[in-house]
């Protein structure tokens, strides 16, 4: 099984689109759709008609998924976006940055 570059709880920055630039955490990690959700980015609305679940109706936001080539991972030490590559540390497999070359969480 291969490991994800990107996982849950993961500090991304957004590369392209009208989010551009826009840091925030990944909430859920979809790998066989290719996507991720993002906290506070790809907001979208919707209008709902009332309910009995939701007798007020009205309009409801909800971060929309994301391709996973449009975020990159955010630096630990910098901030700015950074490829991700694999090494075996204390017989683990664990992410670098590619960037700084420091230790992504874990």
């Amino acid at each position: 099984m291969a490991s994800a570059k990107i996982k849950k709880g993961d500090k991304v920055v957004v590369l392209s689109g009208k989010d551009k630039g826009r840091h925030g955490e990944v909430t859920r990690s979809m790998p066989k759709l290719g996507k991720v959700v993002v906290s506070g980015i790809n907001v979208h609305a919707r209008h709902t008609k009332p309910t009995q679940a939701r007798p007020q109706g009205g309009i409801v936001r909800t971060e929309a998924p994301l391709h996973v080539s449009k975020v990159a991972i955010e630096d630990p030490k910098t901030g700015k976006p950074t490829r991700v590559r694999f090494e075996e540390r204390d017989g683990k497999k664990v992410r670098i940055a590619v960037r700084s070359g420091e230790l992504i969480n874990g």
